[in-house]
């Protein structure tokens, strides 16, 4: 054995070193694919959790935006439309016109004068008012939306360490969410009280010497209209409108909102202060301006249709007296507010290509704080 071993000990060296190599190699090769069958579940598992949570936010998504179109922005409407009643009533002032058109006794010259035109200025005051509220209002609740769901998604990604339920991440609050939306009626509760007066100045300002007699066609008209627009949004500061949209201190408006509500935590106000002051940012910008620029150009368009459709085509065409025209824009407001017509004005917003894109851009862009 001895000789044997001393003959052919390197070949059982040689042997043993290549085994043992071949079983280390092994070891480290078998240990790397179950490494990489490891990698691979892994990724398998969270591609799937990711598809679970992004389906999660995008169901959670779509129905803030169908609350949104079919419960706020019917409820802000509907709001809109009784503030409105209420603040800008003419039946008084046509009622005593047409009691001094039948007893012409009951009023003087002067007085006829001066009520035909106070009507001339509260039925564009009424008409451009209602259009730029409604188109506003319509573009601000899409703001919320998007900025809601973008939210949803950032936080929900946070949340993916802790949890891999929607339900059980920590998201925007309910509260602070409702709360959010539930701020589309600023304007109508509070913005109204200095948009009207600040309106009606605008009116009385372009349409200071312009009489009752004077023609007017769907092209001129529409000119009327949009320099009233102008009027009043060139006033004060560049975004001085914006506070006719919502609270300037947010955090002190939903406190005051609350304040009735025993169970309400002033604590959860950061994220609702956030979500208000990242919308302000959103309604301030300039990309922003200009799609209501785009928005109110085409919807007094498509509203001046509708009132040519109602004098026949041909009437409103080749001009008619203001005083003839007077009853009817102080109807245009009642028109856009119409349950059955909204929706229609509304859509022909938001079919807008650049307020298309505006939307697209606003919802897939990340806020850097």
């Amino acid at each position: 054995m001895w000789e044997f071993w001393r003959r052919h000990k390197r070949k059982v060296y040689l042997t043993l070193g290549v085994f043992g190599s071949g079983y280390l190699l092994y070891k480290l090769y078998d240990a790397r694919r179950s490494r990489l069958n490891d990698l691979e579940k892994q990724d398998a598992d969270e591609r799937e959790n990711d598809e679970l949570i992004k389906a999660q936010i995008q169901a959670h998504f779509e129905s803030v935006q169908g609350i949104a179109g079919s419960t706020t922005l019917p409820h802000v409407m509907d709001l809109l439309d009784c503030r409105l009643a209420e603040n800008l009533d003419l039946t008084q002032l046509t009622k005593r016109l047409i009691q001094g058109k039948g007893q012409p006794n009951t009023l003087s010259t002067s007085e006829k004068l001066e009520l035909w035109d106070r009507l001339k200025i509260l039925s564009f005051t009424k008409m451009v008012l209602t259009l730029w509220s409604m188109t506003v209002l319509s573009l601000y609740i899409k703001v919320q939306v998007n900025i809601l769901g973008r939210h949803l998604y950032i936080d929900t990604a946070r949340a993916l360490g802790s949890s891999h339920m929607l339900e059980e991440a920590e998201v925007i609050d309910r509260n602070d969410e409702q709360q959010f939306l539930a701020c589309a009626d600023y304007l109508s509760n509070y913005g109204l009280l200095a948009l009207i007066p600040n309106t009606e100045e605008a009116a009385s300002e372009v349409l200071k010497g312009t009489q009752l007699k004077d023609f007017f066609n769907p092209s001129s008209l529409r000119r009327l209209i949009i320099q009233i627009l102008d009027t009043l949004l060139s006033k004060g500061s560049p975004h001085h409108w914006v506070s006719y949209l919502m609270p300037d201190d947010a955090g002190a408006f939903k406190h005051a909102a609350s304040s009735s509500n025993s169970g309400s935590n002033i604590s959860r106000a950061t994220k609702y202060e956030l979500l208000m002051a990242e919308t302000r940012v959103v309604v301030s910008s300039a990309e922003f301006r200009n799609i209501l620029d785009i928005s109110l150009l085409a919807l007094a368009s498509m509203l001046l249709e509708d009132l040519i459709s109602e004098f026949g085509g041909s009437g409103l065409s080749s001009g008619m007296p203001l005083a003839k025209l007077l009853p009817r824009i102080a109807r245009m407001s009642e028109l856009l507010l119409q349950e059955s017509n909204r929706s229609k004005y509304i859509q022909n917003i938001r079919t807008i290509p650049e307020v298309e894109q505006f939307f697209t851009l606003l919802y897939s862009s990340t806020p850097t704080s």
